[in-house]
């Protein structure tokens, strides 16, 4: 008796290895957007689910985004459906402008997801997407060209919350596959394609074969599992970060005032995480590089420069050798800014 195609069993492998040790019963759904990772992804989940005990169903959104996007939202139900989903919802979102068309869609996704879990009294589940390797690669490579620091490096996480992504050691030729093998026909985004505006479709389609060809076909997993790497690494920083923010004197979340003595005598790598954290923890947001490295200066080069300003309205000055994160005051009337 012969096995699943190869394919088949890496998905399929990826998925259990993913929710081991999870308690029968739970739910797990699957971000379903029709196109051959998740619909791989949503068949790979069914069959695990399926020998598991768990729950299982898939969520498609429709972004409004493409003339026919009602109708490929159905074929994504359909599909879903043929890949072992009995229970699969969808809903229709309006995508805003923030932060441009792709982070903008993405949140539209993430809270109409959140939604149905609300409304399926389900918010103890797990949401499952179909991120894969290449996906990966192609984060940090982005990443790299914008000269980000290690967490950005680090790529997507495996985990997050409730957001679980067992595809990221799953290439995106094997969701390919799989779905062949499986009979599933899955819709091809032509935004995905080179020539549409996208960054990452270019990434994508042409400086991915390009690194391919000159530097050979483990380009992908080296990206991916530098990746892996610097999240360990970004991790450990992080929680250096918040011990030393739990030691500091004063709480954040009342004075927003931090000894500069004690700032001064941190790593560079745990202060500039820690400033970050700090004026987040504020309401600022979203601190950049750019804005920590200012924050920083105002710790280790000072020469009198004024407050930095933050997003949302906050800003960062010294006084009196403590940093203070605020809301940033009024400018007078009539005074120019």
């Amino acid at each position: 008796m012969t096995g699943p195609h190869p394919a088949v069993a890496a998905t399929r492998n990826a998925v259990a290895d993913a929710v081991e040790g999870m308690d029968p019963g739970i739910r797990l759904w699957v971000a379903c957007s029709g196109g051959p990772d998740s619909l791989a992804l949503a068949a790979a989940t069914a069959f695990v689910a399926k020998k598991a005990g768990f729950r299982h169903g898939a969520i498609v959104v429709d972004h409004g985004l493409h003339p026919d996007s009602a109708d490929i939202a159905n074929r994504a139900v359909e599909q879903a459906h043929l890949a072992g989903m009995a229970a699969v919802r969808k809903k229709k979102v309006r995508v805003g402008t923030e932060g441009g068309l792709e982070a903008a869609a993405r949140i539209a996704r993430y809270e109409a997801i959140g939604q149905i879990l609300d409304d399926e009294g389900d918010r103890q589940a797990y949401v499952l997407t179909g991120h894969t390797m290449d996906d990966q690669a192609e984060t940090v490579l982005l990443a790299l060209a914008r000269g980000s620091g290690a967490r950005a490096l680090s790529g997507i996480p495996v985990r997050r919350g409730n957001i679980i992504r067992p595809f990221l050691s799953v290439r995106r030729s094997d969701t390919v596959a799989a779905c062949e093998a499986l009979r599933l026909t899955p819709w091809h985004d032509p935004m995905n394609e080179p020539g549409n505006g996208s960054r990452r479709a270019e990434v994508r389609g042409v400086v991915m074969p390009a690194l391919a060809e000159v530097l050979g076909p483990g380009v992908v997993p080296g990206l991916a599992r530098s990746a892996s790497l610097l999240q360990a690494d970004a991790d450990e920083l992080d929680r250096q970060a918040r011990a030393q923010i739990a030691r500091a004197e004063g709480s954040p979340d009342s004075s927003g005032q931090w000894s500069i003595d004690m700032l001064s005598q941190l790593p560079d790598a745990i202060r500039s995480r820690m400033l970050k954290l700090v004026a987040e923890s504020r309401g600022a947001g979203p601190v950049t590089s750019a804005h920590v490295q200012s924050m920083d200066a105002l710790v280790t080069q000072y020469r009198g420069q004024g407050a930095v300003s933050l997003p949302g309205g906050y800003e960062a000055r010294r006084e009196y050798g403590r940093l203070i994160v605020d809301v940033r005051p009024p400018t007078p009337e009539g005074e120019i800014t």
